[in-house]
């Protein structure tokens, strides 16, 4: 135990290895250190606070995320003047998405901050885009709107957005199955099974059921990641069969 408060404590200096990283990463000296030592420990933690609260990079992911939608709209507004409403919202979803986001996560080796006594690999990629939030937050709360929002655009909107790419990216392949099926008035479905396989971290299985026939299966550690996976695969199944 005593091993482990010197680790905590390491962590909080401003001369130790975490401090210099996360100066590196934010471009500036963090004044309050603790702060970003929240915005990098896991909930597996279990770690609490002196008033008993729970201590891990959680609420700081949902301040994060409010920050980041806030400076994105901005971004698009400012940008796309003769824009409509639905093609920003479009654009906004596509950047602060989950997959986008995780994507610059890893990019930023943000999980090589983090404190967890759990392996990264058992986790799934959404924890890259859950840091990067909770840096935002933990950023928003020592500097402010303004200079947060500064650092959103360095190193998302500068350096880690193409928007060619994301206009002509899919959100939601899922979406995209359920219009087509729709619009063609064929009768598709998707049926979702607990997963008992050999790999504990792949709990679902999602099976796209098209004329009554099971046309393609996916399995992922959630029933939503499950049916995006397996609607994806049916899309390009579907568009090759045609």
């Amino acid at each position: 135990m005593k091993v482990f408060s010197q680790i905590f404590k390491s962590r909080l200096s401003t001369d130790g290895i975490f401090y210099a990283q996360i100066k590196k990463l934010i471009g500036y000296s963090p004044k309050d250190i603790a702060l970003f030592q929240e915005a990098f420990t896991h909930s597996s933690m279990n770690r609490k606070n002196k008033h008993g609260a729970t201590l891990n990079f959680e609420r700081l992911e949902f301040l994060g995320d409010t920050i980041l939608a806030s400076v994105v709209s901005d971004f698009l507004y400012e940008k796309f003047p003769q824009a409509r409403e639905g093609r920003l919202t479009k654009l906004r979803s596509k950047i602060v998405s989950r997959e986008n986001l995780n994507s610059i996560g890893k990019s930023l080796h943000l999980t090589e901050l983090m404190e967890s006594p759990k392996n990264i690999k058992n986790m799934g990629s959404d924890v890259y885009g859950n840091l990067l939030e909770a840096l935002i937050g933990a950023i928003y709360l020592e500097t402010g709107f303004d200079k947060c929002s500064a650092f959103i655009h360095k190193k998302i909107l500068s350096h880690h957005l193409d928007l060619d790419h994301l206009d002509r990216a899919v959100l939601s392949y899922k979406s995209l199955l359920v219009e087509w099926a729709q619009k063609n008035k064929k009768h598709l479905r998707f049926k979702i099974e607990k997963d008992a396989g050999l790999d504990p971290d792949i709990n679902y299985s999602a099976t796209v059921v098209f004329d009554s026939k099971p046309l393609i299966k996916a399995r992922d550690h959630s029933k939503k990641k499950a049916e995006e996976k397996a609607a994806r695969r049916a899309y390009y199944k579907l568009q090759i069969d045609s």
